[in-house]
């Protein structure tokens, strides 16, 4: 980050950076140091510590032009948007003295408040405080301890626009009544988390502050001026992984993603609009873009923050924040002062109520006028007049509600909010966190690290129960009535469970009988109820140092206890996201099984890492998926993660309405998130045939292994790869060998794909057929569906090929393969037994062990064998090739010799060399003894060189008998001897070199002497 300007990099790829450019760009991910205090603030000694943004600088930049905004009457709104555990939640709440934008704009709301009134100001100020969450669609009062069921509508009033109704607004009157309500919010949204392991990270939270002004203006009128400021966490922008839901029905079920995907569109929308373009904007898609609309296109001033992660593995999903922060910063919002004399706004409210009390009495009910709708459909139209009666009639409410208050005084509304429970219960949460320094107690932890330690149980008494029925209360799936007891016998404590059945797990590992509690032992009950155990006077009088505890170390050391290697070191980005979905399935797999165990619905989850092969897929990474079987018919399927996190959505608002005792509880079938459909087709495994034989026009004849998405093999299928024309006649090998592929570029290739039929298929399966795609074609070759049979006779061929081959595609051919998908039907099951759910999966975990995990890492066939099959059976075809081409050269050279052939045409030899067989060659050599081989001239030349050889030892004899006496004599002259008998050697020398040249003429003229 350098000034307004991001910049992001891909480790992974050559890709030339990124840049956006926004009003301000923070960083904060490292170059700090913590003080004395706990506040973490810039280290100079750092060489990011120059750069680093702390709470006060953020806030400085963004909180203060939020609180003008205020004071100055326009409404302003802030959210942070980007996946969990990027620091949204960091910038918009902070942690302990670490504070965020929310809890400083509030504290200094009140003090230049304060400082107002100090100066004499005569101005009345109003603080109003609401904090509401949205999940699964459903809107939720944090301020009110009361679930109600299916949650707060939304309305639409023609001037306030969207609002929750019944939503409770609390005046406040202090920043410490603030805090107490924010605790009061949270400790609420941490109970129905802990509950049914409700991440936050799935939930939007909008805290609202209404700052109101009353005074006289300049024509002695009775004036309110008013700002409503929003405050927006926004849910985690998770990976988007669109295979896992394609084609299920209930994709949209639990409706968890559909507010973020919605206000997407509407930010797209907004941006088209600015840009010039009239687009709709489709705000009523979803509750989260009503409750915004002012936000995002109307009367407001409004800040994002994108909180980006700079880890690579989140490089997706970082950029896709920024891209979709670039296309926010687009919009363009006209505001207004919210001033109006009070008299007036009364006056307007009473006319409003006039009007729709006449429409209500006459019947004809009409649009409500007020506010832009012109995104508004025909359709939508006619289903909001239909509603239009129930809507009038609380726009009446309201408006008598808003006349009512105007006409209080901020004490009276003061005092009547306490009469009502308010004043957040301060007192409390003081007292609490006094409390939790000195007593034993559990503390919960939560997903996100916000909803941990909000949650205290106190272990006073000697014994304590923990269930749905016992002294601590605690609910969620797998939890019994009675489910454990936590004993202090003089100090020490022990903890065991009521039943040795009861899922009760301490530090990742499963207790069956009494065992010993130490502080900061991690405890959890049933599937959803995670607790660290704190023990005040262990943890100060002992030297060791304990580490802070978080939900992801206690769910680390479950899944290291199931095998699975939890540790960062040496992993790849593929490795790292894999980890990262293990440990967010693994829970979610436990949680389903129970509540399948407690609605007795006859379905088991088990989660399986699986390879792009097993998938039947050519690339992609390693996945986590999930294994469903229905314990009493044994039918199975395999759901996407994303499928089956959706359905868990589900189950859980299934099993809390089994909570609440609502009649009926269960869906049908086809709203059944346990229920999936028997007739649907299923993946049986996949083969990976590699074309490699087909790059060198090889025919290839193979029995391949069928591997499921366990690795294991489930059957054969018999291949064949043949070379052939474009209309599929096909040729012999022999006729199209190529030793180099590189030959076959330019040419036309073309091959037959055989597949003959599959053997010792799974006998539960029906419709057994097989399909592929070739290369980057759209649709898929498909055989013939055949059903009563493990042995399918599937006699299907097919033609691929090119013309005129590139580069490319003799490259595909060479190292390409063609995933083969095995695919058919369950058949309906002979008879159904009756099976108790619980007592199946207990008898399944007493088999397995503690996890529910189909496999691990190990895969039980390796799919690269096939590859290396291929490799070895193109290099034993080229073997045989090279074999006979070497056989038939060797030929060759004995003919030659036993017709005494000094040199044959490099016509011929090429003919030899070339020959598509054995036979083919052997009728080239016979044309051996038909060569012309003119000798004439070399006979010549042999005694010509002959003679002169013999002059040359004579003259060479009688020169050596005339120095011989000198070589008696003197015996130094031997070497000239000895130079003189290598001179001799030359004219042999010189009949070579003219034989080489005679040569080098003969290869000139396409003919080869050998030698």
């Amino acid at each position: 980050m350098n000034g307004p300007t991001t910049q992001i990099t891909d480790p992974e790829a050559n890709d030339e950076p990124r840049k956006f450019t926004f009003d301000y760009s923070f960083w904060s991910h490292d170059g700090s140091k913590e003080d004395a205090n706990g506040y973490y603030g810039p280290d100079t000694s750092h060489p990011n510590g120059k750069k680093f943004a702390d709470q006060k600088k953020v806030y400085d930049s963004l909180g203060v032009a939020v609180l003008q905004n205020a004071w100055e009457g326009y409404n302003s709104t802030l959210f942070a948007y980007g996946q969990t555990g990027s620091g949204k939640s960091w910038s918009v709440v902070g942690y302990g003295i670490n504070k965020g934008i929310v809890p400083m704009f509030c504290d200094d709301v009140f003090k230049q408040v304060e400082a107002k009134k100090a100066e004499g100001d005569k101005t009345e100020f109003e603080i109003t405080f609401s904090m509401l969450e949205i999940y699964n669609e459903q809107v939720r009062d944090l301020l009110d301890s009361r679930t109600k069921k299916g949650g707060l509508r939304v309305r639409q009033h023609p001037k306030l626009g969207f609002y929750a109704e019944g939503l409770k607004i609390v005046p406040v009157q202090s920043y410490t009544d603030i805090e107490a309500r924010m605790e009061e919010g949270t400790q609420n949204r941490t109970v129905a988390s802990t509950n049914m392991n409700a991440t936050s990270s799935r939930a939007h939270t909008i805290v609202g502050i209404t700052f109101i002004q009353k005074f006289q203006n300049a024509a002695g009128e009775d004036t309110t001026k008013s700002a409503v400021t929003n405050l927006v966490d926004l849910a985690g922008s998770e990976r988007a992984e669109s295979t896992g839901a394609t084609g299920d029905r209930l994709k949209e079920g639990a409706a968890i993603n559909q507010s973020l995907s919605c206000l997407g569109n509407v930010i797209a929308a907004l941006a088209d609009r600015s840009s010039g373009k009239n687009t709709r904007v489709p705000y009523r898609d979803s509750v989260l873009t009503k409750l915004l609309k002012n936000a995002l296109g109307g009367n407001s001033k409004t800040i994002m923050i994108a909180a980006l992660s700079p880890a690579d593995i989140n490089y997706d999903e970082t950029l896709s924040t920024l891209r979709y922060a670039d296309r926010a910063k687009q919009i363009k919002n006209s505001t207004s002062v919210n001033e109006d004399p009070t008299e007036k706004l009364i006056r307007e409210l009473q006319e409003e109520n006039e009007k729709l009390k006449a429409m209500l009495a006459s019947g004809k009910l009409e649009m409500v006028a007020g506010e832009e709708d012109e995104d508004l459909t025909e359709e939508e139209k006619k289903q909001i007049k239909e509603e239009l009666e129930d809507q009038y009639k609380s726009i009446l409410d309201k408006n008598a509600q808003e006349m009512e208050d105007m006409k209080k005084t901020f004490e009276e509304k003061l005092k009547e909010a306490e009469q009502k429970g308010g004043g957040g219960g301060g007192a409390d949460f003081h007292a609490i966190a006094e409390k939790k320094k000195t007593v034993p107690h559990l503390s919960n932890l939560n997903l996100d690290p916000q909803l941990s330690g909000h949650i205290s149980h106190f272990l006073e008494a000697p014994e304590i129960c923990l269930g749905f029925e016992g002294d601590i209360v605690l609910k969620g799936p797998s939890v019994a009535a009675k489910h454990a007891i936590i004993r202090n016998d003089g100090g020490k404590f022990t903890i065991e469970p009521c039943d040795v059945t009861n899922r009760l797990l301490q530090n990742g590992k499963a207790v069956v009988s009494k065992q010993p509690l130490n502080h900061n032992d991690r405890l959890i009950f049933g599937t959803t109820q995670y607790f660290v155990f704190v023990n005040p006077k262990q943890r100060d009088s002992s030297k060791e140092k304990y580490p802070e505890v978080t939900f992801d170390m206690a769910q680390e050391e479950v899944a290291k206890k199931s095998g699975f290697d939890m540790s960062g070191e040496n992993k790849s980005r593929d490795d790292a996201l894999l980890q990262e979905d293990m440990l967010e399935i693994m829970p979610a797999v436990e949680e389903a099984n129970a509540i399948s165990q407690e609605l007795d619905k006859k379905m088991k989850f088990e989660s399986m890492i699986v390879s792009p092969e097993a998938r039947g897929e050519q690339t992609g990474r390693t996945e986590v998926m999930i294994k469903a079987t229905n314990v009493e018919t044994k039918h199975e399927w395999i759901w996407p993660k994303v499928k089956f996190m959706n359905r868990k959505y589900v189950m859980q608002e299934m099993y809390n309405d089994f909570l609440d005792g609502d009649d009926p509880w269960d869906l049908p079938p086809e709203k059944d998130p346990f229920v999936d459909d028997i007739n649907a087709e299923f993946h049986i495994g996949s083969v990976k045939i590699w074309l490699q034989s087909t790059s060198y026009m090889i025919a290839m004849k193979e029995q391949l292994d069928i591997i499921d998405y366990r690795g294991y093999e489930v059957g054969k299928v018999n291949i064949e790869l043949v070379p052939c024309d474009k209309s599929g006649k096909e040729i012999s090998e022999d006729e199209v060998f190529v030793e180099d592929p590189s030959e076959l570029v330019g040419k036309d290739v073309y091959f037959k794909l055989k597949l003959e039929n599959a053997m010792g298929l799974p006998s539960k399966f029906t419709d057994l057929y097989a399909k592929y795609i070739f290369n980057h074609e759209q649709k898929p070759f498909e055989t013939k569906k055949l059903g009563n049979t493990i042995n399918p006779q599937w006699k299907f061929n097919q033609v691929h090929g090119f013309a005129k081959c590139t580069a490319d595609d003799i490259a595909f051919l060479k190292d390409g393969a063609i995933m083969l998908q095995i695919w058919g039907k369950q058949k309906p099951p002979k008879e159904k037994r009756t099976v108790n759910t619980k007592d199946a999966l207990v008898k399944g975990a007493l088999t397995k062990g503690q996890s529910h995990n189909v496999n691990t890492n190990n895969k039980k066939v390796d799919p690269e064998k096939v590859k290396y099959m291929v490799k070895c059976a193109v290099l034993e075809k080229k073997t045989q090739h090279l074999e006979q081409k070497l056989a038939a050269m060797k030929k060759m050279l004995e003919e030659a010799n036993k017709h005494k052939k000094r040199k044959l045409t490099i016509e011929l030899i090429q003919k030899i060399y070339h020959a598509p067989s054995s036979d083919a060659a052997e009728k080239c050599i016979a044309l051996i003894p038909q060569e012309k081989d003119d000798t004439s001239s070399e006979s010549s030349t042999s005694s010509s060189s002959s003679s002169s050889s013999d002059e040359e030892k004579k003259k060479s004899k009688k020169e050596a008998k005339e120095k011989k006496p000198k070589a008696v004599l003197k015996k130094k002259e031997k070497p000239a001897s000895a130079k003189s008998n290598r001179s001799s050697h030359k004219p042999p020398s010189k009949a070579r070199a003219q034989t080489s040249d005679a040569i080098r003429g003969q290869n000139k003229s396409s003919s080869c002497v050998l030698l």
